[in-house]
């Protein structure tokens, strides 16, 4: 079974971050994107699925019998985004990481344990790991053998939280955002529109909040999140529908939509201008981008995105660089104890008709092997007989279990 984990990832190592989008699944809403997983999960005969979609990369983690060669990568990626040139197909080789069996594993603990992330040793990536996984069991995508590897994944990251210095004077994508911000002098009470109230925009909030800045207003497809994210911003909240019709105008625009395409076209964006000509700061933390590039090339715009964080974020990665061994020790470890406990779980699954079985054993011996000798028995010892036939049968059910589980230990 352990060969049988796979994933297909495309990283900020081996991709320009805007690229990273197209392999992206492109869908209106939580709907439409269900429906395309379980698409795809049919469609290439996956037997669990998990779908983890981030600002510096996106990671399909399933389990599969079928290998992960040349024809299936380029099949799989097509299905996601059919729109894709077969250029790109043919290269996927030089983009896509094609992982298997305990490699596929040691991936995951490295996403999870921040290691891979683009600014190491933040913690947000644990999080998001854990909403992709709750959405996907919750769509009845991921089962128990996802659900082993994900638990293993977050056990292993705590620990690595918690034995090491990677996460000090924690940084991430968004505080490096923020910095930059910081540094383009915009003033306490400039006009600010964010679009996107998700989990980004969130952070993104704190820092607005905690540099005092003064003049929000938030828009956002669900005006209930947008409300939530105003308010502790002190600002104001609007639909998304009600940002074309916006005439208040802005000095900072910062996006962040689970869109898969621009949300800020050229045509809004002159409209938000409001015939202002001075320097606007436009944020872009979405992948694919919310910002449309001829918004970017044809306007005087101070452009703040993920690609152009990484030198920040390289120089993060040399203060915690020596912690990365130490974390990899870690993770080796809770590496190494998987193999038992999908043995165990795979143990667990076989013996799950044992209870069904014992319990026929008892029927058919008392409803049909000695069924006279029964009904000649008085009340009070059929009484008994049953509660002696209970205790043997809960005990039958526990000996093998136990022993099952004591065999895995002994053998780890």
């Amino acid at each position: 079974m352990l060969a049988n984990y796979k994933i297909l990832t495309v990283t900020h190592k081996h991709t320009k971050l805007r690229e990273i989008g197209d392999f992206v699944i492109k869908a209106a809403d939580n709907s439409a994107l269900r429906e395309r997983l379980e698409a795809l999960k049919a469609g290439f005969q996956l037997d669990e699925l998990l779908y983890l979609p981030t600002c510096n990369r996106v990671m399909y983690f399933f389990t599969t019998a079928r290998p992960l060669d040349a024809q299936f990568v380029s099949g799989f990626f097509q299905s996601v985004n059919p729109e894709l040139p077969a250029t790109t197909l043919n290269q996927a080789e030089d983009v896509v990481q094609c992982l298997e069996g305990e490699a596929a594993l040691e991936h995951l603990l490295e996403v999870s344990a921040s290691i891979d992330s683009l600014v190491i040793g933040e913690r947000q990536i644990l999080r998001q790991l854990r909403e992709a996984f709750d959405q996907c069991w919750e769509w009845g995508l991921a089962g128990n053998f996802i659900r082993l590897a994900y638990q293993q994944a977050v056990v292993a990251a705590k620990a690595v939280y918690s034995n090491t210095r990677i996460g000090e004077k924690p940084v991430s994508v968004v505080s490096l955002a923020v910095q930059k911000l910081l540094n383009s002098g915009l003033n306490k009470d400039a006009r600010i529109l964010i679009i996107g109230a998700g989990q980004t925009n969130q952070l993104v909030g704190k820092f607005l909040v905690k540099h005092a800045f003064t003049n929000i207003t938030v828009f956002n497809r669900t005006l209930a999140k947008a409300e939530q994210l105003a308010d502790m911003l002190d600002g104001k909240a609007l639909s998304l529908d009600a940002l074309p019709a916006f005439t208040e105008g802005f000095d900072c625009l910062i996006v962040c939509t689970g869109a898969t395409r621009a949300v800020v076209t050229p045509e809004l964006y002159t409209q938000l201008l409001q015939g202002e000509t001075g320097r606007k700061v436009v944020i872009d933390l979405s992948v694919p981008h919310n910002v449309s590039e001829e918004v970017v090339e044809n306007n005087d715009i101070n452009y703040i995105e993920i690609e152009g964080l990484r030198h920040l974020a390289k120089a993060n990665h040399a203060f915690r660089e020596q912690e990365i061994e130490e974390a990899k020790n870690i993770l080796r470890e809770y590496l190494q104890e998987f193999p038992a406990l999908l043995k165990q779980r795979q143990l667990e699954i076989a013996m799950r008709r044992v209870p069904t079985e014992i319990k026929a054993v008892r029927h058919k011996a008392v409803n049909e092997v000695f069924r006279k000798e029964v009904e000649m028995l008085d009340g009070q010892t059929r009484e008994l007989m049953e509660r002696m036939l209970a205790y043997m049968e809960k005990k039958c059910i526990g000996i093998p279990m136990k022993a099952a589980r004591e065999a895995v230990m002994t053998r780890k």
